[in-house]
């Protein structure tokens, strides 16, 4: 079982009349040797896109193949699994019924034959996909639920408000990462599944590429150890949450998922735990008090289904009159308030240099280019530079290359989300 712990970062002190306080959240979780919570075992659901896209040219769906048949490999024994062909509707591979099978040598082999067997044609329709995962999910009890959703395309055979209604309706019963194969697939649709699923996304440019990402995403899945955490968040009277927002490893605004708990207190989900870690921004809005007073503005602890507290924390807010102490700001806040804002004018830019908005363009990528400087984000410069050519970093000078290939712009696009973490202060507080 994982031991959790909670860490707050922030500056507590404030000026007369101020009423946001805002503070770093970083949760810890040491596992526990890669032994499921409580003795369930996993469940891993894939979803192979199998649209008629998908056989040009055919090496994205022999690809397809044989990475759903590596990451059927990397299932540990005990493993309940299922594969789903998706096109216009959803399609249940392997098991032949609805259910999942257990995983073993023997159904490992099964299942690889089956997958074998796959070909591309009709449409594609997402939602449906996620429907039949959650009946799937729905036959196993307690478990650590995972799906990979790999497509090639867009959800042309599904209206946008389907998919939505969809979303809201499997929420909460799995996570799911996405990928995207080749460069005719939407970003901002992959990450609407992924971010209500509490899952990724990422584009893989080459289909050679998928293999070792399905082994690495199914590897990662198998590391999980708790299931269905929640980041519970208590105000007291009159003090309310502004937002909550993961901002490390990636970034998901969770502010929308709270579930009330009791009076003034909500919970934000997390999705599983492995060992890892990660960071939080909570925003709190309190009543304006004065010079001298403190209170407690919130208290975030770290819950597991059930109820048990596996950690906790304080955010605190103290009014002073010191501008020495109530304007130094602190550097986590600050690190992750620049990775929301580079993420924002990347996308930003990339919008409006599909537009043809050249002016605006180089504005918001010349601002991320000086925002991953300063933040040093080295990737994110890294792929600024296939899209901008660089005169000043650190001012943000830039020009619009002349010639963006689709592959450079989508996997900026699609990582623009993924942050890194900040160094950290002295000013921690543990409770």
């Amino acid at each position: 079982m994982s031991e959790f712990s909670v860490e707050v970062y922030q500056n507590e002190y404030l000026p007369q009349g101020a009423t946001e306080v805002n503070a770093i959240v970083t949760v810890t979780s040491s596992g526990g040797g890669g032994a499921p919570a409580g003795g369930a075992p996993a469940a891993e659901v894939i979803i192979v896109d199998c649209s008629g896209s998908m056989d040009h040219p055919r090496a994205k769906l022999i690809a397809a193949k044989q990475a759903t048949n590596a990451a059927i490999d990397t299932l540990r024994d005990g493993v309940a699994f299922a594969v789903i062909s998706g096109t216009d509707i959803a399609q249940l591979v392997y098991p032949k019924r609805l259910g999942m099978a257990t995983a073993s040598s023997s159904s490992r082999a099964e299942a690889k034959k089956a997958v074998d067997k796959l070909r591309a044609d009709r449409g594609t329709a997402m939602g449906e996909w996620l429907l039949l995962a959650k009946q799937v999910f729905a036959t196993q009890a307690g478990q650590l639920r995972h799906a990979i959703l790999l497509t090639d395309g867009k959800n042309v055979h599904e209206k946008a408000s389907k998919l939505d209604r969809i979303l809201n309706s499997v929420s909460g019963q799995f996570v799911c990462d996405c990928r995207g194969v080749g460069t005719d697939w939407e970003v901002k649709e992959l990450r609407r599944i992924s971010e209500t699923l509490l899952g990724s996304v990422d584009i893989v440019a080459e289909p050679e590429g998928l293999e070792a990402d399905f082994r690495a995403m199914t590897t990662a899945a198998m590391g999980k150890e708790v299931a269905d955490v929640a980041l519970r968040v208590w105000t007291p009277q009159g003090a309310r949450v502004k937002f909550v927002k993961q901002v490390e490893p990636s970034l998901v605004d969770l502010t929308g998922r709270r579930a009330e708990n009791a009076p003034r207190s909500g919970d934000y989900p997390t999705g599983a735990w492995g060992t890892e870690s990660r960071d939080y921004h909570v925003c709190v809005q309190v009543p304006a008090a004065g010079i001298g007073d403190k209170m407690l503005a919130a208290r975030v602890s770290l819950v597991a289904p059930g109820g048990e507290v596996l950690g906790k924390g304080q955010v605190l807010a103290i009014w002073t009159d010191d501008t020495a102490l109530s304007t130094k700001i602190s550097p986590e806040v600050a690190h992750y308030t620049g990775q929301a804002e580079l993420a924002e004018v990347i996308e930003e830019g990339l919008e409006a240099q599909r537009k043809g908005n050249v002016e605006t363009a180089t504005a918001k990528l010349g601002r991320a280019v000086a925002l991953a400087t300063e933040s040093g984000h080295e990737d994110t410069a890294k792929l600024l530079a296939k899209v901008v050519d660089i005169e000043d970093p650190v001012r943000g000078t830039v020009r619009l290359k002349r010639s963006v290939s689709a592959v450079d712009a989508m996997t900026l696009e699609s990582r623009s989300q993924v942050t890194k973490r900040v160094g950290r202060s002295d000013s921690a507080e543990e409770d």
